[in-house]
């Protein structure tokens, strides 16, 4: 009897999921006739599309003041200390707790899963990270990790100060992370982020590179917690709502946090990672964000073209790889900055209002009044 009730609890749980991821994608920017760009998008529209890459959120959501959670972003299912990727990170304003940079920087590639969090608990999941990776089969010799943790501050709705995430949600993170659909806006990382005043969250987009050009994909994940005035396909919502920074008290705090991840199948150097990280800002530009002095802006770009992995062990000592030239990169460029301004705008339409910590409460996007903005600049069919 036992057995059944376990077994029962756990496809409702199953169910709930599904339901739940799908339920928010069709809360997203295209499901309002909100196109970005002219590449076409991957099967999901998310970083998913790029082949092997995974993403799992862990959400927590407890009483009336603990809003918060994890996201982890997985480049390839293998033991990622072993068979590294090449990667980079674009620094836009470093008011933040990045963790990891520097060996990044040196060495040009990551070692460990991304995790995204909030600012007071980057030690916590760095330590995660830590016995992630050596725990794992073949990293028994293991004695440097390099984990990479990436954060925004999300205290006006969460305890912040409580430090409610342990260990095990890192953990719990990493091992349900998967492909295809992911869930947006309140979840994970984004549970508890506000931007431009609105609800905000976990975003996700991807583009894909015709054939004639390569034929990679491009994906994005954002972590949205940052201010500006919000434009939408290049309309001035924002204004039109009579909703900006600086306009009452209310949105005169334009500081927060924005981090991005991007990856890609296409064979980039950590060099050209970094050029492609630098464009996914000029996505984040065109939402209307000015990544403000207090707002901790990191873009971390990846590939999983998989002849160029990293072997921590190779009897070798020549790195052969073949890399795309700098002529070739303009198509990932654009498909970097729609990805981005699309991940970002997902974030948006999917999250759902929250009211939190000592009864703060924001709302979420008005989207009907946002769509007869759109319908006034023709930015989607009236």
């Amino acid at each position: 009897m036992k057995k059944i009730i376990i077994t029962t609890f756990f496809l409702v749980v199953v169910l709930i999921s599904v339901n739940t991821q799908v339920n928010n994608q069709s809360m997203r920017a295209r499901n309002h006739g909100i196109e970005i760009g002219i590449l076409q998008t991957g099967r999901n529209n998310a970083i998913t599309d790029v082949e092997g890459v995974k993403v799992g959120n862990t959400t927590i959501y407890e009483g009336e003041n603990i809003r918060t959670g994890v996201t982890a972003i997985l480049p390839h299912a293998d033991n990622l200390f072993q068979l590294k990727v090449p990667a980079a990170i674009y620094l836009a304003n470093g008011f933040g707790k990045l963790t990891g940079y520097s060996q990044v920087e040196e060495l040009g590639n990551i070692e460990t899963p991304i995790i995204l969090t909030n600012t007071l608990s980057v030690p916590v999941a760095a330590g995660a990270l830590i016995s992630y990776t050596l725990s794992l089969p073949g990293n028994d010799e293991v004695r440097s990790v390099n984990p990479v943790v990436g954060e925004t501050n999300d205290g006006w709705l969460n305890d912040i100060r409580g430090r409610h995430i342990k260990e095990h949600h890192v953990l719990d993170a990493i091992k349900n992370a998967s492909g295809g659909l992911v869930e947006e806006g309140n979840a994970g990382a984004g549970t508890g982020t506000i931007s431009f005043g609105f609800k905000a969250g976990i975003g996700t987009s991807s583009r894909l590179i015709p054939e004639s050009l390569g034929g990679y994909t491009v994906g994005v994940l954002v972590q949205s917690n940052f201010g500006g005035v919000l434009e939408i396909n290049g309309a001035p919502v924002g204004k039109e709502l009579n909703r900006y920074m600086y306009r009452d008290k209310i949105l005169d705090d334009a500081d927060g946090s924005c981090m991005i991840i991007v990856a890609t199948d296409a064979p980039l150097c950590s060099r050209n990672l970094k050029r492609l990280a630098k464009r996914a800002m000029l996505g984040l530009a065109k939402t209307g964000g000015i990544s403000s002095n207090g707002s901790g802006d990191y873009v971390i770009a990846f590939s999983v073209a998989p002849d160029n992995l990293i072997r921590h062990n190779d009897e070798s000592s020549y790195h052969k790889t073949a890399v795309l030239r700098n002529e070739s990169t303009s198509p990932l460029f654009l498909a970097v900055i729609e990805a981005t301004e699309e991940a970002i705008l997902n974030s948006l339409f999917a999250a759902k209002t929250m009211a939190g910590r000592n009864n703060h409460k924001i709302e979420a996007l008005p989207v009907e009044q946002i769509l007869e903005i759109l319908r006034k600049y023709n930015k989607i069919e009236k």
